[in-house]
């Protein structure tokens, strides 16, 4: 037993090698923007860089700060700037780290307009469905009267992003994505020849993996590379990809209750029978989801073992009754192998996206290789 640690998060580098490299396969002809926003999805950005930077053409984040930080892990690639700038001044953020901010109002179409100093290059963000961020398309083909004639604007790539791409089947889009690819296409088309030199990019983790025809010059693989599934009612493991994190914990005590005795706050739950309680070192104060089903589970020993009672900000409890090894000290895996990050989202009602974000910075990230 090593009491040092209660939680962790145990992260596999061979993992999100793979992942990356499955995305290479599938769009073979595209370049990879790797997505590490939110500190990578929970999983650390610096790490995350780190252990991908040989494998990926470019990263995308979404803030200013975020781009600082991953310029600091990689010195020389693309580094986008979803979310676009805030203020005129954040142009010169951008030129001093060679961040490529995105542009979506036609407000920040007339702070390019002005740019003094050093070339950077640009992406114009353009509407075509999500009804979110985007220039309109008389925007965009107004900017794109404008912009190529500052010197201080090296280059100019477009993307828009779909709502609906998770929804999609076998090669086809559904049709809200098959309307936003249309879009962008009648939007886009006239500005990707080699007079423009305008590379495009309209590809989530899901129309990756299941729109071809939207895979352009870049694709923006996210969740996929941590190995959560992007697509709906499909699982990770039928896409090929392997968990990156695996949340862990120990068991902290071990306990015997009497049927009829309730469990955690609120008494919610009350035992039917003489029971042995597993008390798990980790709760929502560490990123794991209070509101679950009735299904969780959580794995120990090879075997699953089902939560019960309210998740705490600390603790967790199970039922190990049928579990006679399990002991103080034991290691819990609450999501990697098994339970998978999707399972796990699926009892909380939410997508593994979420729970990777939401671990708390409490919770030590260690290397698994």
């Amino acid at each position: 037993m090593q009491p040092e640690w209660r939680a962790r998060a145990m992260l596999d580098a061979a993992a999100l090698r793979h992942n990356l490299q499955t995305a290479r396969k599938l769009a073979a002809h595209s370049k990879i923007l790797a997505v590490v926003k939110a500190d990578a999805y929970g999983h650390s950005i610096g790490w995350a860089v780190d252990q991908i930077g040989d494998l990926a053409d470019g990263f995308a984040v979404a803030t200013l700060a975020e781009g600082v930080a991953c310029r600091g892990a990689v010195a020389r690639k693309p580094i986008v700037v979803l979310s676009g700038l805030q203020t005129p001044q954040c142009l010169k953020l951008c030129q001093r780290f060679a961040l490529q901010p995105v542009a979506h109002t036609f407000a920040q179409i007339e702070w390019l307009e002005k740019l003094r100093g050093a070339p950077i290059t640009i992406w114009l963000k353009i509407e075509t469905g999500m009804h979110r961020l985007g220039l309109t398309p008389a925007e965009f083909h107004q900017a794109m009267k404008i912009l190529p004639n500052n010197r201080c604007i090296k280059q100019i790539h477009l993307m828009s992003h779909f709502a609906c791409a998770d929804h999609s089947g076998g090669d086809h889009p559904d049709s809200a994505s098959a309307m936003q690819l249309n879009n962008f296409r009648a939007a886009t088309d006239a500005f990707a020849d080699s007079n423009h030199n305008c590379a495009r990019s309209l590809a989530n983790s899901a129309a990756l993996m299941r729109i071809p025809a939207a895979h352009f010059q870049w694709v923006r693989p996210g969740i996929m590379l941590y190995g959560g599934s992007p697509l709906l009612n499909i699982t990770a493991a039928q896409l090929k990809l392997k968990p990156v994190m695996h949340l862990q914990a120990r068991v902290v005590a071990v306990k015997e209750i009497a049927a009829g005795q309730a469990v955690g706050y609120g008494g919610d739950y009350v035992a039917a029978r003489a029971m042995r309680i597993g008390l798990v070192g980790c709760g929502y104060g560490d990123g794991y989801p209070r509101g679950m089903d009735a299904k969780a589970e959580v794995g120990i020993r090879g075997r699953r073992a089902p939560i019960v009672g309210r998740i705490s900000m600390d603790l967790l409890t199970v039922d190990i009754t049928d579990f006679a090894e399990v002991a103080a000290g034991d290691e819990v895996t609450l999501w990697g192998d098994s339970p998978t990050v999707d399972e796990v989202a699926a009892w909380a009602n939410t997508i593994p996206n979420e729970l990777l974000c939401r671990v708390s910075q409490r919770v030590p990230r260690l290397a698994l290789n």
